[in-house]
């Protein structure tokens, strides 16, 4: 009896503890900490009067007490940062807030989180919610998110690890391993190199220009390499290489794309053997076992709907892996010299490097971004797919590490979360999701019916909407934009699946199309048929 005991307060502590960690992301930076209190109209006037008195009208126990959260999360268990002791008699005074605030509003914000934290007392991990798997397992540091972005961290660690064997150098150029009759971008004689690359100075856009998926919820999956080889050949560049930083997904995926052909392996094969086994992060990879995927957290957009996951088999550097906290936690702590690796020298080499970003407070190193801050440099890398939005950030003077993993897509789900943690920042205060947009369900169309709407409408002297057709799809292209299939709902009125804009047709006396006019965030902006 006394262990079950035991088992029901420490199960209670740790919800506690999770539901105050994301109720302060809600309320800290309100003017009034019971507004959200106040606008339900569920809860009492006796409840909000109890609460108004025990927060004094202001946020003082709830700061002590997050700040007491954080202190836990980082193994300091005796007193809080500002030296107050924060005892157990806290807990039920702010029972009234949780019990009322976390229903009636965090579950509509945040699906799923897991987040880690690695430091001198060692590891803490805290979850939230559901993996939005039917019947799965709960949220924990085995499950499985997709990444992002943070792969690029690992691809500049191949890089490195490639670097130091002698297999390739950062001023290599990168046309020198791909194949002879591809011809990588140059500017007045001067490549595109590996470093280049993984400092986002190549010059190359952030995606290229001939990506129109087909698949908008998978955007990635059905570009090929000979695709990217042809953007490659008939890309002009507009700067020099190395001159100025400009994020891309492209030169990343290029990056891997070209050190798999140097090693002779695909980058899966590549990655797993050069640095993530060596690391220790087993369950970091591109392809899920059955294990892995029953471990799975289901992704879903900014709206809470469910959403594919991401493929990436071309420009699988740029953000292809898969992973879980407790694998992060592994390349942390490695980073922070809490646990030996064999790619020691490596994760060292990738921060030799540093570029400007355009900001004084942050500079580029190979994969990483590095922070200037008063607690010292925070060294850190987000990720985003179409359902996920992730962090991983550390500090090395204070040798704290930090995992935030959400399977939503929002705007700051992760990294405000991490930054707070690591350095006191704020915690941004999250409106709810926005309405999911009205469901919509497209027709089929005869390939000759596309053909009519095919040609180049102008919406503006410099913005044109180009439609061009791939057998029964069609596809529309903004200036500057990628090109993105485009869904009838009848033979003049279409929309895309990756956005919520819609275009109608205007159809003269010949059947051709004359003009079109876009719908989106509520205006109707007309394009005419350009000569």
């Amino acid at each position: 009896m006394g262990a079950f005991i035991a088992r029901r307060i420490a199960a209670g502590v740790v919800i506690l503890l999770v539901a105050s960690f994301l109720i302060y992301i809600l309320v800290s930076l309100s003017g009034n900490p019971l507004a959200a209190l106040e606008a339900n109209p569920h809860v009492p006037k006796s409840t909000i009067a109890a609460a108004r008195l025990e927060l004094h009208l202001n946020q003082p126990l709830l700061q002590r007490y997050w700040t007491w959260l954080t202190d836990f999360l980082q193994g300091n268990f005796g007193t809080a940062t500002t030296g107050q002791a924060v005892g157990p008699q806290v807990l039920p005074r702010l029972l009234v807030t949780l019990q009322m605030v976390v229903p009636a509003t965090l579950i509509a914000i945040v699906l799923g989180i897991v987040v880690g934290v690695v430091g001198p007392s060692g590891r803490r991990i805290v979850t939230y919610g559901t993996s939005g798997q039917p019947d799965g397992p709960p949220l924990d540091g085995d499950t499985e998110f997709e990444i992002g972005s943070i792969t690029k961290v690992f691809t500049s660690l191949i890089l490195a690890d490639m670097v130091r064997d002698g297999e390739v150098r950062l001023d290599d150029p990168v046309g020198k391993f791909l194949p002879a009759d591809v011809h990588a971008p140059e500017r007045d004689g001067k490549p595109i190199s590996l470093v280049d690359l993984a400092t986002h100075t190549s010059g190359l856009p952030r995606l290229p220009s001939n990506m129109a998926p087909k698949d908008p919820g998978n955007p990635y999956a059905d570009y090929t390499v000979s695709q990217l080889y042809q953007f490659l050949d008939g890309y002009q560049l507009t700067r020099d290489p190395g001159a100025s930083w400009e994020y891309s997904n492209l030169g990343f995926g290029l990056l891997g794309h070209a050190l798999a052909l140097r090693a002779g392996e695909d980058y899966e094969t590549l990655i797993k053997k050069r640095i993530l086994t060596p690391l220790g992060m087993t369950d970091t990879t591109i392809t899920l076992t059955p294990d892995e995927t029953a471990r799975l957290a289901i992704g879903h957009d900014s709206s809470l709907r469910r959403v594919e996951n991401w493929d990436l088999p071309t420009l699988a550097g740029a953000g292809a892996l898969r992973s879980t906290a407790n694998d992060l936690l592994n390349f942390l702590a490695a980073n922070l010299g809490y646990a030996d690796t064999p790619v020691k020298s490596d994760l060292a080499s990738v921060l030799s490097v540093r570029r400007p970003e355009g900001s004084p407070t942050v500079s580029q190193a190979l994969g990483w971004d590095v922070l200037s801050n008063p607690t010292g440099e925070i060294v850190e890398h987000g990720g985003g797919t179409g359902g996920y939005h992730t962090l991983i950030a550390f500090n090395a003077k204070t040798r704290v590490g930090v995992v935030v993993l959400t399977n939503a897509e929002t705007v700051m789900g992760a990294d405000d979360i991490g930054m707070h943690i690591l350095t006191g920042a704020p915690v941004a205060s999250l409106p709810p999701p926005p309405p999911a947009p009205p469901e919509r369900h497209a027709i089929a169309l005869a390939p000759e019916t596309l053909e009519r709407l095919v040609g180049r409408y102008q919406m503006a002297p410099q913005f044109f909407i180009t439609v061009t057709r791939d057998g029964g799809h069609l596809f529309a292209q903004l200036t500057g934009q990628s090109a993105y299939e485009v869904f009838p709902e009848s033979q003049t009125a279409f929309f895309w699946k990756i956005v919520d804009a819609q275009l109608s047709f205007q159809i003269g006396p010949d059947g051709r199309a004359t003009g079109v006019v876009l719908h989106q965030n509520g205006r109707d902006t007309p394009a005419t048929r350009a000569p």
